[in-house]
């Protein structure tokens, strides 16, 4: 053999290592790929703290895609800055599927426009698919005068001023509803902010405040007639007050707002493990145990696959960030 054959053979059996070296490491990307949740534990970050109504939706969920997926799924509680907190931890986490957030859409569609932040959720966070809603009522004491929504309503319109109002805090859904209220039915109310939806209804209850924009905790009160329901913040009648109008078939067009959960993922996090995430929480969403645990916190398990979670948040953004404005409301 000549030197140059020699050289050339070498040549040749170098660039077929390297060629298997390559199909090697691709087929164990495709296996590992393949392979998830099998790595690791995956981890659902909460942007509040235990015990609230994202914190049990996330369990809930958690338990049974940890039962689905064969792998220990995990709550890491973030709270702060309205969801903000946990929202940057999952942007900054590896897309590699073992890191996911479980938030309120207003995260997405509200705090942009009220807080000055740095995050853009709609650009740096991928959604997933939406966990559940839950509706908003409007409540009053049972010594109040007001019997129904339009009574309540022709007060505030003959009396500016007059009627006050609470909610949750600053920039909260509870609150948005109540500025869409005010503006559809075209009366105003004094709002009074709450660090929390507990004492916004306890002061209703106590007589300091007209009416409350409740988001579901009202229920054991108004069915021990100790508060009133007027209507329905909602779209639709709800399932729990199935006798209580909405505040639209009372001629208030445009006060439509529900409470919204979803899950988002970390911008490059591969599709297929988003897709077969999106699957295994709609079958989730229809297990008779996750109906109690929903229906425990005044919430209803609706999902909403990938396409359909994707045009709500772009309505409601649209929407909040229009009643933001036109109210002027900012969050310090």
């Amino acid at each position: 053999m000549t030197t140059q054959t020699a050289f050339q053979t070498r040549r040749h059996l170098i660039r077929a290592a390297v060629a298997s070296l390559c199909t090697l490491g691709a087929l164990g990307g495709v296996q590992a790929q393949q392979a998830w949740p099998a790595a690791k534990p995956i981890r659902i970050v909460v942007g509040f703290a235990p015990g609230g109504t994202t914190d049990v939706m996330a369990r809930a969920m958690g338990a049974s895609l940890s039962e689905a997926l064969g792998q220990t799924v995990l709550i890491d509680n973030k709270p702060g800055a309205s969801g903000n907190v946990a929202a940057s931890e999952v942007i900054r986490a590896q897309p590699d599927g073992y890191t996911f957030l479980v938030a309120p859409t207003s995260f997405e569609t509200a705090n942009p426009f009220l807080f000055k932040q740095t995050i853009s959720p709609a650009k740096d966070l991928t959604p997933v698919a939406g966990v559940g809603k839950s509706q908003m009522y409007v409540v009053v004491n049972q010594q109040s005068p007001f019997k129904d929504a339009r009574e309540l309503v022709a007060f505030g319109q003959k009396n500016p001023g007059k009627l006050s109002y609470t909610s949750a805090g600053a920039g909260t859904p509870p609150h948005l509803a109540g500025e869409l209220f005010k503006q559809s039915a075209k009366f105003f109310a004094v709002h009074i902010p709450y660090r929390g939806a507990a004492p916004a209804l306890q002061d209703v209850l106590a007589g300091q405040a007209d009416f409350v924009m409740d988001p579901g905790i009202s229920f054991p009160h108004v069915r021990a007639g100790k508060a009133r329901m007027l209507a329905v913040a909602g779209a639709k009648r709800s399932s729990f007050f199935p006798e209580v109008p909405t505040l639209s078939e009372l001629g208030m067009k445009g006060a439509e707002l529900d409470i919204w959960f979803g899950m988002w993922a970390p911008n490059g996090t591969p599709p297929e493990v988003t897709a077969r995430l999106a699957s295994e929480i709609g079958k989730a969403l229809a297990l008779p145990g996750i109906k109690t645990r929903y229906e425990a916190l005044g919430a209803e398990p609706v999902g909403l696959n990938n396409a359909d979670f994707k045009k709500l948040l772009a309505a409601e953004t649209k929407q909040l960030s229009t009643v933001i404005r036109d109210s002027k409301i900012s969050v310090d």
